[in-house]
């Protein structure tokens, strides 16, 4: 799509790179590739992204607003972490080294005691509160590594990962458990009473994961039995770790509906709700909000 953007939104990940033409105050265009930070040494941030946007009509010195990886230690620049409590875009933006763009890098979030970091997701957590002003409570952001994210006025007070969905990735694909999740979808059933057994016993993780198997060896258990299993305990053994962080509040879930349907779900069951929002609008409302407050420092 021929388009000449005002300016450029960016989530560049580890993985893959999504850019939005942004004209007259709106996604105008976007285009995504798996050109991720994690591929590139930093002299190919540039052309990286010189290649994606390619497609569209980019004058010199276009203003690039950036979130995520492309801001770590092994990215493009790295943007220092913001010390919580403290705004989610506390800080202003860390410029790039580019000579076709004028990049600005958002900086993501630390916390010392327990020793935390995020990158990319303080950008969601921007865009929802930029969209919901005035909201106290707790966020989710669900993925690899899962986040619970204290809010009170404006500000993430604390938070905390869970490394759940890259449990689930390492256990399903990787272990003696691959042989009896294998299946796309799970036994929902199974799930809500996984939940209630992971919540009322964490302790018990490690057997009730070999219980997956040894069912299915045994009892003759189906896979999607298994898989809902694996999720439910791993995501009952995770919300048994953050209820001081969601019991009595009000919650959000940031994410897609793969990811973040099972958690509503989960939460759901122990009576507590959430809202959904979805995380690629949550990021562009970040990226936009950040764009707005770069150029009234200019």
């Amino acid at each position: 799509m021929s388009v000449t953007p005002d300016w450029i939104a960016l989530d560049w990940g580890t993985s893959n790179l999504r850019a939005w033409a942004m004209k007259d105050g709106r996604a105008a265009a976007n285009v995504s590739s798996s050109d991720g930070m994690g591929g590139l040494a930093r002299d190919g941030f540039e052309p990286a992204l010189a290649a994606l946007v390619d497609v569209w009509d980019v004058p010199a010195q276009t203003p690039v607003i950036a979130c995520g990886m492309v801001g770590s230690r092994q990215g493009w620049v790295e943007a220092p972490y913001n010390v919580v409590p403290c705004a989610p875009l506390a800080q202003s933006t860390v410029r790039a080294p580019s000579d076709r763009f004028n990049v600005q890098v958002i900086a993501g979030l630390r916390q010392s005691t327990p020793s935390d970091v995020m990158r990319g997701e303080e950008t969601q957590i921007a865009g929802f509160l930029a969209l919901n002003p005035d909201w106290d409570g707790v966020i989710c952001l669900p993925g690899t590594h899962t986040k619970w994210v204290q809010i009170s006025a404006g500000e993430v007070i604390s938070f905390q990962t869970y490394m759940s969905g890259e449990l689930f990735a390492l256990l399903s694909r990787q272990s003696v458990l691959r042989h009896s999740v294998n299946a796309e979808h799970w036994d929902q059933a199974t799930f809500d009473v996984t939940i209630e057994d992971a919540l009322s016993k964490p302790e018990k993780l490690a057997a009730r994961l070999f219980a997956i198997r040894a069912d299915d060896l045994l009892e003759g258990a189906t896979a999607d039995v298994g898989r809902a299993r694996l999720s439910g305990l791993l995501i009952g053994a995770e919300l048994a770790a953050a209820r001081p962080y969601w019991l009595g509040t009000n919650i959000a879930i940031i994410g897609a509906d793969g990811t973040a349907t099972p958690y509503a779900r989960a939460l759901q069951t122990q009576g507590a709700s959430a809202t959904i929002a979805d995380a690629e609008r949550m990021t562009l409302a970040g990226l936009t909000a950040a764009y707005r407050r770069w150029k009234d420092t200019l």
